[in-house]
């Protein structure tokens, strides 16, 4: 394969959007590794959230019994113990490896190409969880940056989405300088708004679910 034929098959209709992807991903891993920085990462779901869902320490912190199916789906995938932006990374490079070859190899229409990267991104994302999975153990190590769960009991932080009555919504709290984001609950079934500041007043350390209301400032 010649450059030129790398070009061409890398920036053909069907992988132009993938390469931009990758490309960017290369430089966001530079500039991590040379800055010693991490850039905030978001999950957004319209299910069971009047918000969206940020990650902002890469990490997703799911209780083991959400009732959520968007949430079900990303314990599948381990995003409750893999960084968000490890999973995406390879998920991509494996997505783009993929295409690449079978366009290579195989030319295809374009919309042959588009239909079939669908497939390809969800083998590609079954694949990842397959390759990081010997890893979680050490994932599970660097997730809470060595805080114990009950650490938080007393914590300030402000949400992430609306909660009310037994709705699970995501709060984002800070130790020392790292963020976090967690699962809580309203403690008494009230409605709290997105963007509200509360206080972390219970727990259930095996869902890994934390219980909130309203912070009182005087």
């Amino acid at each position: 394969m010649t450059f030129q034929e790398f070009l061409n098959v890398a920036f053909s209709p069907v992988n132009t959007v993938l390469t931009v992807l990758l490309g960017l991903s290369v430089v966001y891993w530079l500039f991590t590794i040379l800055t010693g920085l991490d850039i905030d990462v978001g999950i957004h779901s319209d299910l069971d959230t009047d918000a969206d869902i940020d990650v902002p320490d890469g990490h997703l912190h799911t209780p083991d019994h959400d009732p959520s199916a968007w949430m079900h789906f990303l314990k599948f995938l381990n995003l409750d113990i893999v960084p968000v932006t490890y999973f995406l990374t390879l998920s991509l490079l494996i997505t783009w490896l993929g295409s690449f070859y079978l366009n290579y190899f195989i030319p295809l229409p374009t919309w042959a190409g588009i239909l079939i990267l669908f497939p390809l991104m969800i083998g590609g994302m079954l694949l990842t969880r397959i390759i990081l999975k010997p890893l979680n153990p050490f994932f599970k190590e660097i997730n809470h940056k060595g805080e114990l769960s009950y650490a938080f009991l007393g914590r300030e932080g402000r949400l992430k989405s609306s909660i009310q009555d037994d709705k699970i919504g995501m709060m984002e709290v800070f130790i020392g300088s790292d963020p976090m984001t967690l699962m809580v609950r309203s403690k008494d079934g009230s409605r709290i708004e997105h963007g509200s500041r509360v206080m972390i007043v219970d727990e259930e350390p095996e869902k890994r679910i934390y219980y909130v209301q309203r912070s009182i400032r005087y």
